[in-house]
């Protein structure tokens, strides 16, 4: 405990990509509040700086392009007494040789994934990610607070719903995220109009540039009840439509965790990836309200603990079988 009450700077490392950052926040709030005289620094992405620049418990972001030494120098001037590694990969290793201070990490159980992607041998242990990433505070005896994330929305970027939206999504209106890096976490076209289809209220079409076209179509067979918000918001901004939104449908991807940092309403569809990898919707505790969806005892599933540009088997069974019904009831009545 000495120790910990030596400790003045920390350097906090993940460089990607939004969820995954948004699921450090957690631990960023601990440590700040644990640790009162502590100042707090954090290296990411120069992209993912949106996310942490308003964060009150983070003092300073520090950012790169692409590779590490950009900020070396930047980093040994500030003297950190330790150093919080949430990425563990080849950059953040290189900044711990650099830096040469204490430092701690989590286990990303990347074996047991492998086992389970490849021989479907499934060794992984029921817990959740942030409770990993809370092993690498546990030298400086930092705990989990059970607060669950969070995300900060700058007054700059909040968007005013009644003069962004139609006049008929004024009383609501869910959010569908039609967008992720892998096709194969994606909600297919099909489904997506089911969906919309069957809803009571109107839907906002959340993504970014490279799906506009995509809900474009959708707008073309559906009409007015959707909105097109794809490439036209930032990350926050976007963050700001899912906060005033009444229930947010998404698959596995980064707005499904800024949906549970803003404590909405979540239906989760999970496609070739499973929340057994340990990242599902986090809630802080006994405030958990998220439904999963997902084709349970598919063979071939999960195939990748990332995703794929199209499915290796050809039929994408993961998706399509979805049931819709599972979704439309989860939503119910949503205010």
């Amino acid at each position: 405990m000495a120790y910990m009450h030596s400790i003045k700077k920390i350097l906090v490392i993940r460089f990607s990509s939004i969820g995954d950052i948004v699921l450090t926040t957690p631990v960023v709030r601990c440590i700040k509040q644990q640790i009162p005289q502590v100042e707090v620094h954090y290296l990411t992405k120069k992209q993912y700086a949106p996310l942490l620049s308003f964060n009150p418990y983070i003092d300073k972001v520090f950012t790169i392009d692409k590779k590490v030494g950009e900020v070396i120098n930047a980093l040994k001037a500030e003297n950190y007494d330790f150093v919080v590694d949430l990425h563990k990969n080849l950059r953040s290793s290189q900044v711990l040789m650099h830096l040469g201070v204490q430092s701690g990490s989590f286990n990303k159980l990347n074996k047991q994934k492998w086992l389970l992607t490849n021989f479907k041998v499934n060794l992984l242990p029921k817990i959740h990610i942030i409770d990993r990433y809370y092993r690498a505070v546990k030298k400086i005896h930092v705990k989990n607070d059970g607060l669950g994330l969070d995300y900060f929305i700058p007054d700059s970027e909040k968007i005013d719903i009644k003069s962004f939206l139609p006049d008929s999504f004024q009383n609501g209106y869910v959010v569908l995220v039609i967008g992720s890096q892998q096709q194969t976490k994606q909600i297919p076209r099909e489904k997506m109009l089911e969906i919309i289809g069957r809803l009571n209220k109107p839907v906002v079409l959340l993504g970014g540039k490279e799906d506009f076209e995509k809900a474009k179509q959708l707008m073309d067979v559906v009409g007015n009840k959707t909105f097109n918000a794809c490439g036209s918001l930032s990350v926050n901004q976007s963050a700001s439509i899912i906060q005033q939104a009444s229930v947010v449908i998404t698959p596995d991807t980064g707005m499904m965790h800024i949906a549970a940092a803003l404590r909405k309403k979540v239906i989760s569809v999970w496609g070739n990836t499973i929340p057994g990898f340990g990242m599902y919707p986090y809630y802080p505790k006994g405030e958990e309200n998220f439904t999963i969806v997902e084709v349970k005892n598919l063979r071939c599933r999960p195939c990748s603990k990332l995703g794929y540009k199209e499915c290796p088997k050809k039929h994408f069974k993961c998706m399509m079988d979805i049931n819709v019904d599972e979704i439309i009831d989860a939503v119910g009545d949503s205010k």
